[in-house]
């Protein structure tokens, strides 16, 4: 499994954590839902370390975790105002 792979399950497994579907989480990151869903498919090859790092805000922690050998345990999703 490429470390790419790796990332794109690590996005899934935090996202079904928090039982969120795909299209909440990439409002909470502020990103496109498509753009999200081609992140967490592995159909993104790249990611920008600004992308890792709003990925991380978005479940308040550091990018250097989501790319690290282990799934941080301690998430929690961003409270954003829905109007």
């Amino acid at each position: 499994m490429s470390e790419i792979d790796k990332i794109c399950s690590r996005l899934k497994q935090l996202r079904q954590r928090h039982g969120v579907s795909q299209e909440r989480f990439a409002e909470i990151a502020g990103m496109s839902y498509k753009y999200y869903q081609h992140l967490e498919a592995g159909r993104k090859r790249r990611i920008l370390l600004e992308t890792v790092e709003r990925l991380g805000e978005a479940y308040g922690i550091e990018a250097w975790q989501i790319i690290g050998p282990e799934l941080p345990e301690n998430t929690r999703l961003k409270e954003i105002s829905r109007g």
